[in-house]
């Protein structure tokens, strides 16, 4: 009964562990059986184990070795056998490690750590977006879901690969999105505006169905879909389309040397934007001495949300409201 339920706990087992419990075995029971037939030359138990796993392994210190014929004998057989499982265990280990990142290049291992941040679609906005947050945030790990890739190089971008469709549960299980913390979703590049909001949107649902508490950020780049977005869950929406279109107007009519693209990129690469409510020390001061009172701490006040209207820059006389809420921008950290 017993023998039995270690057979089947042994045959439950993965390949490479059954093998080193195989080999650890072997190697104990030659090293007692050599400490019972020469006393002698292997005083203890520990000598006749040490002598058996380095002659196992085809090693031969020459340390401990063998006198009496039936002694050579068991050497023989040692050699034999414990010989060919060790260089067998090595070479299935190697090829389970070959294997596994083979697996893991083409996207078919499954993420199995927590609190990590899932990025839908890899592009050149992914690619920048990983290399930042692997420069700002690297205690964070990185899931990336594509279709379209055949392979990736997980160890050169440091984020974990699973491939497959990301509208659907198998793959985002794959990627543990029950336990993820943020989900980034980029508008597919190699579809029509529509199709690729559509597609946005619907792996918002998929994604808000399988984990609702996740916090989800979606790229539209129509503004009639901006609102179906928001209903299929995107806690915050991008508009990337919208966003380029002001850069555009701001390179037309622009009247100093500075490019504001370039401008503007060095700000949000560096610094991040906040909103705080309005301390209650700073209610009815001016702009101007509010903005005196952060600069002390390395962050710059450049705006004022009152009433949901958005006052960027205002005049340095504009007194704060109790309501206030206040645009803070801050090195990144």
């Amino acid at each position: 009964m017993y023998l039995y339920k270690f057979m089947t706990f042994y045959f439950r087992l993965p390949v490479f562990i059954r093998l080193l419990l195989t080999v650890s075995i072997l190697m104990f029971l030659f090293g007692f059986i050599i400490h019972l037939i020469e006393p002698a030359h292997f005083p203890s138990v520990f000598e006749g184990i040490w002598w058996a796993f380095v002659t196992g392994s085809t090693v031969g210190y020459g340390d401990f070795v063998p006198l009496s014929p039936l002694g050579k004998v068991i050497g023989i057989l040692l050699i034999l056998a414990g010989g060919g499982l060790v260089t067998f265990y090595m070479a299935t280990v190697s090829s389970a490690t070959i294997k596994r990142e083979e697996e893991m290049a083409k996207g078919n291992t499954a993420f199995k750590g927590k609190n990590h941040i899932i990025f839908i679609g890899w592009n050149e906005r992914t690619r920048q977006l990983l290399d930042m947050m692997q420069t700002y945030h690297k205690k964070e790990p990185f899931v990336l879901i594509d279709h379209s890739l055949k392979q990736f190089s997980h160890k050169e971008h440091a984020c974990h690969f699973v491939r497959g469709d990301p509208t659907s549960d198998e793959t985002l299980q794959k990627a543990n999105i029950k336990n993820a913390a943020y989900a980034i979703i980029t508008a597919d590049p190699a579809k029509k505006e529509q199709q690729a909001d559509q597609t946005s949107i619907l792996t918002t649902v998929a994604i808000k169905g399988n984990n609702p508490d996740i916090h989800v950020v979606t790229e539209i780049l129509t503004k009639e879909q901006v609102s179906n977005a928001k209903r299929a869950g995107a806690t915050t929406v991008i508009r990337s389309n919208d966003f380029m279109g002001t850069l555009f107007f701001q390179e037309i009519f622009r009247v100093s040397t500075e490019e504001p693209f370039e401008f503007l990129l060095q700000i949000l690469a560096t610094q991040q934007f906040s909103s705080i409510k309005i301390p209650t020390n700073l209610v009815g001061q001016t702009f101007l001495e509010a903005s005196t009172s952060y600069v002390s701490a390395e962050r710059l006040l450049i705006g004022i949300i009152r009433q949901d209207d958005i006052m960027i820059n205002p005049s340095f006389h504009t007194h704060l409201e109790k309501d206030d809420q206040l645009l803070l921008l801050n090195p990144m950290s």
